[in-house]
């Protein structure tokens, strides 16, 4: 169902099991999140097999639980969207084809989304009662303000790729998403993983600032000469 490979500087995962549109099931999210949990490599490239990106999470898995069975795989969800988050690698989503639900949830986890022209994102919980539990009312809004927030999660409605990108829930729109983390990967790993650290900083400004300084004196101590010969 989780498929990884590396090449040495970005770790390819990919979610495959097309017949589902790479819906996710319990063993599915917990195989994601051990790869994500343990990759090495200063990139992250998630994708899906087919012509889905992620359908979210199973139905069959889901219509199956209790009320307490339902939290707690909603909590894994959002442990697998928080490694994504939260991982030193730079995370690059590449969206070809659908992204529903829980896969659009774990799209806003990564630090970087880029859809192809056919990409179309959506969180259509809405029409069966439910909403995206993976973190997705925490990151949605954050990402694309309250009000296209709530529009798209009360309405259920489906975005082409060029709107998503005009709403922010898209980064960029590539023929070839797997390029663009391949180009991330070429930047030298300690900036990459500074500059994640001190962007995904919440703390108070004044704290982060500081911290920021600390992190710029850091890495100009460690890359003198390269920026010497730039001069």
């Amino acid at each position: 169902m989780i498929d990884s490979r590396s090449n040495g500087s970005v770790r390819t995962i990919r979610l495959n099991r097309p017949a589902a549109r790479n819906a996710l099931t319990v063993d599915g999210l917990e195989a994601l999140e051990e790869v994500v949990r343990t990759a090495q490599e200063p990139v992250i490239y998630l994708e899906g097999a087919g012509p889905a990106f992620c359908a979210g999470a199973d139905l069959d898995t889901v219509a199956d639980l209790d009320r307490e069975g339902a939290e707690a795989f909603a909590q894994l969800g959002q442990r697998v969207a928080r490694e994504l988050e939260t991982a030193e690698a730079v995370t690059v989503a590449g969206i070809d084809g659908s992204a529903r639900g829980g896969g659009l949830e774990l799209a806003l986890a990564c630090d970087v989304r880029v859809g192809t022209p056919g990409a179309t994102l959506g969180e259509p919980g809405v029409t069966f009662g439910l909403f995206g539990a993976w973190g997705g009312t925490v990151r949605l809004p954050r990402i694309v303000g309250e009000g296209n927030a709530l529009d798209v999660a009360c309405t259920g409605r489906v975005l082409e790729a060029k709107e998503a990108l005009r709403m922010g829930l898209l980064s960029r729109i590539e023929s070839d998403p797997q390029a663009v983390a391949a180009s991330i990967a070429t930047h030298p790993a300690g900036t990459l993983r500074v500059l994640k650290e001190r962007l995904r900083d919440d703390a108070d400004r004044d704290s982060q600032e500081t911290r920021e300084a600390t992190a710029f004196g850091r890495l100009l101590e460690a890359h003198a000469d390269d920026i010497a010969a730039r001069r």
